[in-house]
C-alpha cells in the first residue's frame, strides 16, 4: 500500500515538474535567447555618427607654410558646438608627415560666439610655447582659418589665453584685435582678395607692458 502511494506521489511530482518546465521555464529560455540575438544584431546595424568634412591646417614638412587637409569632424546641431568640435580636431596630432601648428599640449578651454560673427577662443597656457615668429604666425592662423574657412558665419576670431586677452602669444603676432581669415600662408590656397597681406597679421616687437586693447577695437 505504501509503495503504491509512493509511486502515485512520484508520478504527480514528475508531471508537475514537466508541466513547469514546458509552460514556464521553456518559454523564458526561448524568449531570452531571442533577446540575446537581437542585441548584437541591433548594435551591428547601428548607423555611424554623422560627420562633416572639415578643412584643417597643419605645418608642411619644411616648416614654412600651412597645408590644408580634409578630415572628418563630428556634425553638431549649432554653430558654436561645431566650432568647438572643429578646434578640438585641429588640436589633435596631424597625419604624417605634417606637424601640428599649435604647440603640443594646448587645449581648448572655452569658445564663445557673438551675433556679430565674432568667435572668442580661450586656449590653455601651452599655446604660448611657440618658439619663433614663423611658428607663432602658423599657430595663430591654423586656428583662425579652421573656424572662418569651415564656418562662414564666423568672420573674425579673437584668441585669448587662460581666460584673459593677450597682446601676443610669443611677442610677434598682434592679438589685441580679432583676426580675419588669411590664407596667405597656406600652400596652394588663394588668399581672400578682400584681405590685404597684413590684414589681421600685424607684426609687432615685444609688446610693452600694460598695452591694452583700444575701446571699440
Amino acid at each position: 500500500m505504501h509503495r503504491a502511494v509512493l509511486v502515485v506521489g512520484s508520478g504527480v511530482i514528475t508531471a508537475l515538474a514537466l508541466g513547469w518546465f514546458l509552460f514556464v521555464k521553456l518559454p523564458d529560455m526561448v524568449g531570452g535567447g531571442g533577446d540575446a540575438a537581437d542585441g548584437p544584431a541591433g548594435e551591428a546595424g547601428a548607423e555611424p555618427e554623422p560627420t562633416i568634412s572639415g578643412r584643417l591646417f597643419y605645418v608642411a614638412p619644411d616648416g614654412a607654410e600651412l597645408i590644408a587637409v580634409e578630415r572628418p569632424v563630428p556634425l553638431a546641431e549649432d554653430t558654436a558646438e561645431q566650432a568647438r568640435l572643429l578646434l578640438e580636431q585641429q588640436l589633435l596630432p596631424p597625419p604624417a608627415p605634417l606637424a601640428t601648428a599649435v604647440p603640443v599640449g594646448t587645449t581648448l578651454r572655452a569658445l564663445y560666439l557673438t551675433d556679430l560673427g565674432e568667435a572668442y577662443v580661450d586656449l590653455s597656457a601651452e599655446v604660448r610655447n611657440a618658439s619663433g615668429s614663423r611658428e607663432e604666425l602658423l599657430a595663430v592662423y591654423s586656428i583662425v582659418n579652421a573656424l572662418t574657412v569651415n564656418l562662414p558665419a564666423i568672420e573674425t576670431v579673437q584668441i585669448i589665453v587662460e581666460g584673459s586677452e593677450v597682446d601676443t602669444l610669443a611677442g610677434h603676432i598682434d592679438l589685441r584685435n580679432p583676426l580675419r581669415q588669411n590664407l596667405q600662408w597656406v600652400r596652394n590656397s588663394e588668399a581672400d582678395p578682400s584681405a590685404s597681406p597684413s590684414d589681421g597679421a600685424s607684426q609687432t616687437g615685444t609688446p610693452e607692458a600694460g598695452v591694452a586693447r583700444q575701446p571699440g577695437g
